[in-house]
């Protein structure tokens, strides 16, 4: 049967999947209920192998094709967890869990990457194995991390690794990517300043904290203006002011401030941080308090491999007759870790004007929820069963629901919008260790046909 009919086929059950995950959204690493979903969905597919308990609640799903020539595996990574939102929006299958929400489409991408598993394991219409990857807290736990941490990449021979987003800003059915660094590190700190407290009648009785944090707020914005070269990125943000007093008339002894640094050069994220220590340090010296910096690096640069990158991007425009460059994103993604480990890419998926409100009122664009799923391929490179191009009613594709705008009736599973052919002109490499790649990568950029460069927004669940 041709691949769009049979996704079109499948584009209610996977509404139903997607519908029942947003019902019950569940938050970090407590994915308890949506990784057995998953399991059992994987395991009444016919999966070769289904284990879940990876990077704590992680379930991993292997699927061979009908041939392993080429000894290749490619991982297929989908996020789990949602946000700490209580949902607002009204429909019909908005979730049951007060304070809990999918308002980044993590249920859609955990439907649309069982789509494509039920697909592959039904068809085997390739050569080598494909890992689908379900992982838990994206959402700032660094649930990538633990899952490379618990051996993954190792223990199934993972080759190269492919990831996507749902992106509001992007028009329904087009792509995004760019190689090299795509996503900042996402650093995370605390301050906390001491002084003494006092009655506000009598300030000159105390070293007013909440003066000297306004300070520091205030010089900290000078590390991006005059102390990072101006043509490199980065971001300093104080997101919480927490005073020890909540009274009208007390001056507090104590000030905590939280906030966010994103960069995408490590020599910028040091210079920052050493600029931090000294203006935390030096500010609150200046009016006789005291104040510590405590900076933990968090997200690293999330780097696309230029290969993969190329390969991804040509297999979108096969889909959708265009790939966009996407722009830098100052926001973190944790797949970082997956490809700091293996080879691979990162893709954006275009989902339209949708994060027009508040976070709990946001919801994928739909033309019937995200449901089907297109698998694009190319003949001689079936280990990229592997570039899965998520093209469903609601994330992707700008025609019939799981129907690629470019397939026409003599595209099937063996195809140039399939899995691609049953041969492999690549050798398998070499084993190799999991090693860190810096994130100044830059690379050559995939430019729009006219050459003009249009900035995104970036969604308001990114970290």
């Amino acid at each position: 049967m041709p691949v769009k009919n049979r996704f079109a086929e499948m584009l209610p059950e996977i509404t139903e999947w997607r519908r029942d995950i947003h019902e019950n959204p569940e938050i970090l690493f407590e994915t308890h209920r949506t990784a057995a979903l998953v399991a059992d969905k994987l395991k009444a597919f016919g999966c070769d192998e289904v284990v879940t308990g990876i990077g704590r609640t992680g379930v991993v799903g292997i699927i061979k094709g009908k041939s392993d020539n080429s000894g290749r595996t490619i991982g297929l990574r989908a996020d789990m967890d949602a946000l700490p939102i209580h949902e607002e929006t009204g429909l019909d299958y908005a979730s049951k869990t007060p304070g809990a929400m999918h308002a980044c489409g993590h249920d859609g991408h955990t439907a649309m990457l069982l789509g494509a598993a039920k697909y592959l394991a039904e068809t085997r219409n390739f050569d080598g194995t494909v890992a689908v990857i379900f992982q838990p807290a994206e959402e700032g736990g660094g649930g990538g991390r633990e899952m490379v941490d618990d051996g993954m990449m190792d223990r199934w021979s993972i080759d190269e690794v492919y990831g996507m987003h749902n992106w509001p800003g992007v028009p329904t059915g087009s792509f995004a990517i760019r190689p090299g660094a795509f996503f900042a590190a996402a650093d995370l700190f605390e301050i906390n300043v001491t002084g003494r407290g006092g009655h506000a009648a009598k300030p000159h009785d105390t070293i007013d904290t909440t003066v000297v944090a306004s300070h520091i707020v205030l010089a900290l914005q000078t590390i991006a203006s005059r102390n990072v070269d101006p043509v490199k990125q980065v971001v300093v943000s104080v997101t919480s002011f927490e005073t020890g007093s909540h009274a009208h008339n007390v001056i507090p002894e104590t000030v905590k401030m939280k906030g966010t640094v994103r960069t995408l050069d490590p020599e910028v994220q040091d210079l920052t941080e050493a600029r931090m220590k000294e203006i935390v340090e030096g500010t609150a010296a200046t009016f006789g308090a005291k104040a510590e910096l405590v900076y933990k690096r968090n997200y690293p640069v999330m780097v696309n491999s230029d290969e993969q990158t190329a390969f991804a991007a040509e297999v979108a425009r096969d889909i959708a007759g265009a790939c966009d460059e996407a722009p830098l994103v100052m926001g973190g993604e944790d797949f970082a870790f997956m490809l700091n480990a293996r080879p691979g890419a990162y893709i954006l998926v275009g989902n339209g004007d949708t994060a027009t409100g508040p976070p709990s009122e946001i919801q994928l664009q739909r033309r019937g929820d995200p449901g089907g799923l297109f698998l694009a391929g190319r003949g001689g490179r079936t280990a990229h069963a592997g570039c899965l191009m998520p093209a469903s009613a609601g994330v992707g594709m700008a025609s019939a629901p799981g129907v690629p705008r470019h397939a026409g009736p003599g595209d099937h599973a063996a195809g140039r919008c399939g899995i691609g052919r049953n041969t492999l002109s690549r050798p398998r490499k070499a084993a190799r260790p999991a090693t860190s790649r810096p994130g100044v990568t830059s690379g050559c950029h995939i430019s729009r046909a006219n050459g003009s460069h249009q900035p995104q927004s970036v969604p308001k669940c990114r970290r």
